[in-house]
């Protein structure tokens, strides 16, 4: 359970970190880690961006959905599942890129079963022996809305790790290549092992940005402006519908002592 004193301050920095009152925040959170998703959520729904210029931003429909751009990688993610812990939450889901390491192309869309803890930052909070799990009732309506549309996604583990520049390194790969993950990030498994921490019912649905394990699949700039125009607008109208079907089914994405 949560002191007084840390309750204080995650309440005091939720506002202070995204611009956003607490008042304002939804009990459905998408979090992203661009600030286009926001923007895009913004226009959508005819509402304000708050945290312009500041390390986050964020953004809240009138049915009650909140959007926020944590910024990248695994201490954020910490920090802002931490901060959420402000608001409690009914559902947390993740809308991020991941490289593909395996038979998954570009554009492709990934529920992960589960998230390999390489990133060292989950420590601070529960041994490596705990496991990086989502909340599967948040990933079974999200893959109900996913199969509705007549599309399809891919499930598996993700190894989450803390290297951004890795593609070089044959040794890191070969081990990538032996652990048999899907995919890999720099947030996943942070944000399920903090959410678990804290309480909150968390999930991810994934795009595949990139397939770095081959020489001509690691992003470069226009490569990722390509996977923007094809498929973030998608990406972030199943995130949003996902939110939607949650609301008016009611049904409540119950968080799991394991």
């Amino acid at each position: 359970m949560e002191s007084g004193a840390r309750s204080g301050i995650v309440r005091d920095w939720l506002p202070r970190y995204t611009g956003m009152p607490l008042e304002s925040f939804g009990k459905l959170v998408l979090l992203t880690n661009f600030l286009n998703y926001v923007e895009k959520f913004s226009e959508l729904f005819g509402v304000p961006v708050y945290g312009k210029g500041g390390p986050m931003q964020a953004a809240t429909s009138s049915e009650g959905i909140s959007v926020v751009n944590f910024g990248i990688g695994s201490p954020n993610a910490a920090t802002v599942m931490d901060l959420l812990s402000a608001t409690k939450p009914d559902a947390v889901l993740f809308l991020g890129k991941c490289g593909g390491l395996k038979s998954v192309e570009v554009g492709s869309f990934v529920l992960p079963i589960a998230a390999i803890r390489g990133e060292g930052t989950g420590l601070d909070y529960y041994p490596a022996e705990v496991p990086a799990l989502p909340s599967f009732r948040l990933h079974a309506i999200v893959a109900e809305e996913i199969v509705e549309r007549g599309l399809d996604y891919r499930t598996g583990v993700i190894y989450t790790t803390n290297r951004r520049v890795w593609e070089w390194d044959e040794e890191f790969k070969a081990y990538l290549r032996k652990v048999r993950a899907l995919g890999i990030d720099m947030e996943t498994a942070t944000l399920f092992i903090v959410g678990h921490f804290n309480e909150i019912p968390r999930g991810a649905l994934l795009l595949v940005s990139d397939t770095p394990m081959a020489p001509d699949g690691i992003k470069t700039e226009r490569s990722d402006r390509e996977v923007t125009r094809r498929f973030v607008d998608l990406h972030l109208e199943i995130g949003i519908a996902t939110m939607q079907r949650l609301a008016v089914s009611g049904v409540k994405v119950k968080h799991l002592r394991y």
